[in-house]
């Protein structure tokens, strides 16, 4: 299972904290967001998000599988999430009309 805490968006938060490889990248995302890249080859794109995205089921399930195929460590500066761009974009439309 994903979260090991009796609040998992503070254990998601703490994670994504860790994983931010410089203090230059993290200024470039606005406060409320995180920086996620997105795709299944070595070629990836940059996308920021709100972290509000963290407490919906379909968002933690592709943090789940970026969990399980990299860690937290992500030398990019931000998360990456394995999945198509195209799944993502689905995703995050779904979720900007909530």
């Amino acid at each position: 299972m994903f979260f090991h805490s009796e609040n998992p968006e503070m254990a998601i938060l703490q994670k994504l904290r860790r994983s931010l490889s410089s203090e230059k990248r993290s200024a470039e995302v606005p406060k409320g967001h995180l920086a996620v890249y997105i795709g299944e080859t070595s070629k990836k794109k940059r996308y920021v998000v709100p972290v509000s995205y963290l407490k919906d089921p379909m968002f933690q399930a592709l943090l789940s599988q970026a969990e399980e195929e990299f860690g937290f460590y992500h030398p990019m500066g931000g998360l990456t999430i394995p999945c198509s761009e195209n799944l993502f974009v689905d995703l995050t439309s779904h979720l900007r009309k909530e």
